[in-house]
């Protein structure tokens, strides 16, 4: 990727958390960016190729701190404890709900979907696992995934956080045993 489009996407990213992206043409998308829609489709080929290219960026870095975590954690409950308060810290909540609304646009067939979006979070989390002296389970991964996922869905929603942490730290002890 080049500085410019690495530093056009992070303005992006910018103003997407502010203002959000589903219901804003790419005109709106680049004036709130600072740029031209021609740079957008220069950069990213079209809408859908930003909103992919959003979601991808948003991911890797939740995913890089999950690895950045795993050097550091001494459990698995440690660890998935340490992501969770990452991904669900309210300052992060502007970029949890993009990726809802970018995932919203995909599931009904407006946007393609970046490819591996659980996936790359399960090589991950397998490597996390390997690393912590855990056997990977893909499947527990994935469960994981999408406990973490349902449980943003509910803070973004309203619900009380103290009750949803709490819904979290009642799986990181099921998954424990």
């Amino acid at each position: 990727m080049s500085d410019a489009r690495d530093e056009l996407l992070t303005r992006i990213l910018d103003f997407a958390a502010r203002d959000g992206l589903a219901d804003r043409s790419l005109r709106e998308i680049a004036t709130g960016a600072g740029t031209s829609h021609r740079m957008l489709l220069f950069h990213f080929g079209s809408r859908e190729g930003l909103l992919t290219a959003v979601v991808g960026a948003m991911e890797a870095r939740q995913r890089a701190t999950m690895t950045a975590l795993a050097e550091t954690a001494s459990t698995p409950g440690e660890l998935m404890t340490g992501v969770w308060r990452a991904v669900s810290d309210p300052e992060v909540r502007p970029f949890v709900r993009l990726f809802f609304e970018v995932f919203a646009l995909t599931a009904r067939g407006a946007a393609p979907g970046p490819a591996g979006l659980t996936a790359s979070w399960l090589d991950d989390a397998e490597r996390a696992a390997e690393r912590l002296g855990v056997a990977p389970d893909r499947a527990a991964l994935r469960l994981g995934v999408a406990v973490a996922r349902g449980l943003l869905i509910d803070l973004l929603a309203g619900e009380d956080p103290a009750e949803v942490d709490a819904a979290h730290d009642l799986f990181v002890q099921l998954a424990g045993r």
